[in-house]
This record gives structure tokens, sequence and C-alpha cells, in this order.
């Protein structure tokens, strides 16, 4: 399986804000967007999680704007787990313009995975461990 997992999707009008850029919220969206279709793909996503008992929540985001992105360009969002823990996960996001291969963004998100009646933090299941893992393990080689 590869560990990097990209979507392309082109920036729509909604996207846009008065700055005749995309709204920086949105990249927030698209990050999430990104890393739910990542975790799907993997066997690991919301709906695989809330069988076991569980499901992932942010703890905090940060990124770092590089450059803008306008309406209609072509984008490809990427993203890879980079680090797993007991109890979670920081993934990756590089976000690109595909006309010239400008980074636009990078970001970094740490990921807790809760049981989903106690909402208190919970060891990953091995199941999932073992998914993750060999992601993680073809990332770093």
């Amino acid at each position: 399986m590869n560990p990097l997992f990209t979507l392309a999707l082109t920036v729509p009008a909604s996207a846009i804000d008065e700055n005749d850029h995309v709204n920086n919220v949105v990249y927030v969206q698209w990050m999430q967007d990104v890393a739910s279709a990542h975790a799907d793909q993997a066997g690991y996503g919301v709906a695989h999680c809330l069988e076991l008992g569980g499901t992932w929540v942010v703890r905090s985001h940060s990124i770092e704007y590089l450059g803008a992105a306008r309406l209609g360009d072509r984008l490809r969002l990427e993203t890879w787990i980079e680090e797993i823990s007991r109890s979670g996960c920081q993934r990756r996001y590089r976000i690109l313009r595909d006309s010239d291969a400008r980074v636009l963004a990078r970001a970094t998100s740490h990921y807790v995975y809760i049981g989903s009646d106690s909402l208190r933090p919970q060891a990953l299941p091995k199941a999932l461990l073992e998914r993750m893992n060999l992601l993680a393990e073809t990332t770093a080689n």
C-alpha cells in the first residue's frame, strides 16, 4: 500500500474569499477531506473505527501558507502518517498547484483515538495499529 495518499481538486468559487484567493479555513476542510479519504482507503476510517468502539478527533492543526490558490486552480492534496503513538497519530500534508508544482501549504494534524462512549483517549485497537504501522514504516523507508 502506498503511504502517500493524493486527492485532486479544482478550486471552486465557494472557496474564494474577499482577497480573491482560497480562504484559510478552506485549507482545514481540505485537510480533513483528504485525511478521511486516506483513512477510509487504508481501512481505519471513521466507520470502521466506530465498529470497534472508537473514533478519531483532532487535537491540533498547524498550517504554513506558502502561496495563494485561486479560482480554477487544479490542486493536489497529499497526506501521509508520519508518527504513531499508543492512542493517536501525527499526519502531514502538502497542498500543491498542478500548473507549476508549487507547494502552497504544508500542514500537520495530531489525531487522538477516543472511545465512542467515553469520549476519552484510548489505545488504538491492534488491527488499526497494524494497518497504520504498515503505512508509517513504508513512509520512513
